[in-house]
């Protein structure tokens, strides 16, 4: 697999690639270059060839150097890579890599491709394609103006209002990457400039072919208009034939004309405000005014601009020039500008649908203020879906069991605003021909497409009978672009899904019998609304935040159905314990199996209520797992399906079963497609195919921000989807002030293999030896088994790589990874601080943000400038502490998450670190988690602790020195492997 980056070099896209394969050794294309420039190669750098060959656009092929951090040896990789690397101190260094330089033309296209995957884009790369789809709405918009640059004809974007926003924004967020090519003093505002413009030029190219304009490339003595022209259409730029003095003068007018677009960028700009007439009368008015362009709110109207009401400088000057310049975009301006103090203008009804329809939109692009009433914009006609239960009545339906099957009367009604209007008056405002209109008391925009569409709907039936399947899917349609569905109103079972409220609306299902443990009321809700879709045969999407009990929802559902087909609960590799474990402990009366392994028996699939996999086995087993009746299928951290296109999520799509569940915390990452994929495998067809999807939503949304495309999306998604948050009030107010977990980890083969050799070494030392060595022999075993458990570079001491060689890793950098997405702050324990220094550069390059890391080395000067910054500082924060030297004194409330990853056996000095977070001034929950790795001392430890709490001052509270105590025997079986622990 190829991780492809991108970024700006002399005018066009630069694309280079790490070869994830690729992970040792240098680049034999680039020995060469090491010798003469003295820069070495990128040791993970995909060949030019290579990447040519999977990239699918045309290229030159180049050397180009990258400014990256690392260790003098090598770069650290891209957190996208999946590989890792070691530098103690990392530090910014120059590496050469094979590079691709794309023409503009030919960039945008690729920016905006789908990988094939063969290689799949870093974040510089889905940056630059954000960068593409704003140029391409630039010159949708035509927010773009012809330019002479060093001879050439090109279209510049121009960024006024909105559009500069965005651009500030983008500008802070671009990664580093997009400006580590070349000189490494690249500012973000110049590589984001250079590139948009380009772009821009790119696509307003696309936009006006040359062949349309003149068929032909005009000489140097034909006129400069005809030379010009085609210069700005066509694939060559240059302007030829121009005189110096010819060119000076068009650069001379095309600059000042530039420079007048761009003026709205002052601290003041021209705002318009149209205000409604009074009842019964034709008389609008709009108002001129000053606007400050860093806050909105702060307006002075015209007439108080002429008394020396505002605070700019020279403000009546700025007020009238920006009036001048608005004359071009709205001519009927011009009147009002003979006054010698224009304050505002009159407008007949007509005149202010003009202003509506054509001059607000085209002010508010070239950055003028625009302030409109509430009502402005919106859809002028729409529909209303009415749907009722049949006669027997919604208490009768749900007794006899409502399913989509049901017949329901149902009512299609014409809408103009939120008023429900006959065909007859339909009829009325057709005959009147007028845009704008005032309906009972409100006024609607309306115009001939969609009052064409809505007279077609008075023709077609509007009344009948339909299956529940049947208005879901119309609700789901969302109805025409012109006449679309904006409003339901139905009844019954029906009411409560379409509602997208049901959780609320249905009667909590109190704790299952068989269930040990006592949900809380949302929990309970949730349990409502699962076994809701359950019975109509739908699937959902359970998205509540993490720490809000999903695992236990879940499982009570299965409590409380007991199907007589088994549920498949697919989950990553590093929660099949967890899932076993939390199975047994709040439903020990179901059944569970776990497939996974070398001695999986696809016999015994269906003689259990619960069968736990793992995305990969459920790939590998794809066709034996077809073969079972599943009563449901379960897709835990859901968000792995979030690619529709791999072969993972094919697969849980292919696995049939009644209902279908996902929990995922993160139904959207990215991208709505994410969304449509979940949906996909919850109730397949819902949504459409992914072309339609894309039309009807996701371009909407996400290019144009498109309000009724969001409303529709969510009334055809809501009822599939439950989202609770922790700061929602009414969930806060159920959960605990401290919220303790433990989190199951298992080891990896590797683990496994070291923690037997180290048993059996450690007990022949341990039964040859008596007293104090004995004890010491012991401790010392204990250490050597934990350090296994945390990561076998822990107990080697050797340096090696970390990924993919440790249960509990793989948990902590995902919880890591979400606790951050969540805009959240977490402290993560080590009683090692060896363990420490191998986690905190490798969870900082994962995350791609800093990871502090305090441990005893550290001055008081330092430690106090890690725990302010972690305090005070206002990004999400992952901090990394050594629990004897920050276990105590720490005040660390910023936090609301806590993880020991490593157990030290003593509740007291557990809670004295939980307590650094967990302390007068917190604000939020608490939520603790506690890593024991199955099948291992460690799990056997927390099992005598279990049995012997009523004791735990007098048997725990002297840390781990009670152990020691143990027969051999005993010891043997304490630090015993369960096989069936590994993964």
């Amino acid at each position: 697999m190829l991780v492809v980056h991108g970024g700006w070099h002399d005018g066009r896209l630069a694309l280079w690639a790490e070869d994830t394969e690729r992970l040792t050794g240098e680049n034999p294309e680039q020995s060469a270059t090491k010798s003469k420039t003295r820069i070495r190669p990128h040791r993970y750098a995909a060949g030019a060839p290579g990447l040519a060959e999977a990239l699918p656009v045309p290229a030159e092929e180049a050397v180009l150097t990258v400014a990256l951090p690392g260790s003098t040896r090598a770069p650290l990789p891209s957190p996208e890579s999946g590989l890792t690397g070691t530098a103690r101190a990392a530090r910014l260094t120059r590496w050469s890599v094979p590079a691709l330089l794309v023409a503009p033309m030919d960039a945008s296209p690729f920016l905006r491709a789908t990988p094939d995957g063969t290689w799949a884009p870093a974040e510089s790369l889905r940056y630059l394609g954000a960068v593409a789809e704003l140029a391409e709405d630039l010159v949708r918009r035509g927010r773009m103006l012809p330019q002479l640059v060093r001879g050439e004809a090109r279209w510049r974007a121009v960024l006024t209002g909105s559009d500069a926003a965005a651009f500030r924004t983008f500008a802070q967020a671009m990664p580093p990457v997009c400006r580590a090519l070349g000189d490494t003093d690249n500012r973000a505002d110049d590589v984001l400039r250079q590139a948009l413009d380009l772009l821009v030029d790119a696509a307003a190219r696309r936009a006006f072919p040359e062949r349309l304009l003149l068929g032909h490339r005009p000489g140097g003595r034909a006129p400069l208009a005809d030379r010009w022209m085609v210069a700005l259409t066509g694939d060559d730029p240059t302007l030829p034939g121009a005189r110096p003095d010819e060119a000076d003068a068009l650069r001379r007018a095309l600059t000042e004309w530039y420079d007048a677009a761009q003026a709205a960028n002052g601290p003041a700009r021209v705002s318009f405000r149209l205000d409604e007439p009074v009842q019964g009368m034709d008389e609008w008015w709009l108002e001129f005014a000053l606007q400050s362009t860093d806050d909105p709110a702060h307006y002075v109207a015209a007439a108080d601009v002429f008394e020396g009401g505002a605070e700019w400088p020279r403000a009546d000057e700025t007020l009238l020039a920006g009036l001048g310049r608005a004359v071009r975009l709205f001519p009927a301006l011009y009147e009002s500008l003979r006054k010698p103090r224009p304050d505002g203008m009159e407008l007949d009804t007509a005149g202010a649908f003009d202003f509506l329809s054509t001059a607000a939109p085209l002010l508010q692009a070239a950055g003028y203020g625009v302030q409109l009433p509430s009502w402005a914009g919106k859809r002028g006609l729409g529909l209303k879906l009415t749907t009722r239960t049949k006669k027997s009545g919604p208490k009768a339906v749900v007794a006899q069991g409502f399913g989509m099957s049901e017949l329901v009367d149902y009512r299609l009604d014409l809408m103009v605003g939120d008023e429900t209007i006959d065909p007859a008056e339909l009829e009325q405002l057709a005959l009147s021909k007028v845009p704008l209109i005032r309906v009972r008391g409100r006024w609607v925009e309306l115009d001939d497409r969609q009052l064409k569409a809505a007279l077609r709907a008075v023709g077609r039936r509007r009344e009948g009978e339909l299956t529940a399947a049947d208005v879901l899917a119309r609700v789901v349609d969302g109805g025409e672009p012109e006449l679309p569905l904006v409003d339901v109103d139905a009844d019954g079972p029906l009411g409560d899904l379409l509602s997208g409220e049901a959780s609320e609306r249905l009667t909590p299902i109190p704790t299952p019998e068989g269930f040990v443990g006592r949900l809380r009321p949302y929990q309970e809700r949730g349990l409502s609304w699962l076994s809701f879709l359950s019975r109509l045969g739908l699937g959902g999407i359970l998205a509540d935040d993490m720490g809000l009990g999903k695992t236990a929802q879940t499982l009570s559902l299965l409590v409380a159905e007991r199907s007589d087909r088994p549920t498949l609960l697919i989950c990553p590799m590093s929660l099949v314990s967890n899932w076993r474990k939390e199975a047994e402990r709040f439903a020990p009366g179901l059944s569970v199996h776990v497939h996974h392994g070398a001695g999986r028996d696809p016999a015994a699939l269906d003689k259990h209520d619960l069968v736990i996999t793992t995305y990969g086995t459920a790939l590998r087993d794809l066709d034996v797992l077809r073969e079972v009746e599943w009563d449901r299928v379960v897709c835990d951290e859901a968000q792995a399906l979030k690619n529709s296109g791999t072969r993972q999520a094919q697969a849980a799509r292919a696995i049939p079963a009644r209902t279908r569940l996902a929990l995922s915390g993160t139904p959207v990452e990215n991208h709505l497609a994410e969304l449509w994929s979940l949906l996909e495998f919850c109730n397949p067809g819902l949504l459409g195919t992914v072309k339609h999807f894309r039309s009807r939503y996701q371009e909407p949304i996400e290019a144009r921000q498109d309000e009724y495309a969001s409303a529709a999306l969510k009334r055809a998604t809501g009822p599939f989807i439950l989202r609770r948050l922790k700061t929602d009030k009414s969930i806060i107010s159920d959960l605990p002030e401290k919220l303790e977990v433990k989190v199951w980890c298992t080891l990896t083969p590797e683990q496994a293999t070291l923690y037997a050799a180290v048993v059996e070494e450690m007990m022949a030392t341990i039964s040859s030896t008596t007293g104090i060595e004995r004890r010491g022999n012991v401790l010392a075993a204990m250490t050597r088994l934990k350090q296994v458990c945390n990561h076998p570079a822990h107990l080697l001491k050797d340096g090696s790589a970390l990924p993919g060689r440790s249960g509990k890793l793989d948990r902590l950098e995902a919880l890591c990874a979400e606790i951050v997405a969540d805009g959240e702050k977490g402290l993560v324990f080590t009683q090692y601080a060896e363990f420490g220094t191998l986690l905190q550069p490798y969870l900082q390059a994962k995350l791609d943000r800093p990871v502090l890391w305090l441990h005893g080395g550290l001055t008081k000067a330092r430690r106090d400038e890690l725990v302010e910054r972690f305090q005070t500082g206002d990004e999400p924060t992952i901090f990394l502490l050594s629990l004897k030297a920050a276990g105590t004194g720490l005040n660390l409330t910023a936090a609301n998450h806590v993880i020991h990853v490593d157990r030290w056996w003593n509740p007291a000095v557990e809670d004295q670190a939980t307590d650094r977070a967990y302390r007068i001034g917190q604000r939020k929950n608490v939520q603790v988690r506690k890593f024991i790795c199955t099948g291992t001392l460690e799990e056997r430890i927390d099992e005598m602790i279990e049995r012997k709490k009523a004791l735990a001052d007098a048997v725990v509270g002297t840390g781990e020195d009670w152990i020691t105590d143990l027969s051999t025997d005993a010891l043997r079986d304490l630090f015993a492997l369960d096989p069936s622990a590994v993964a």
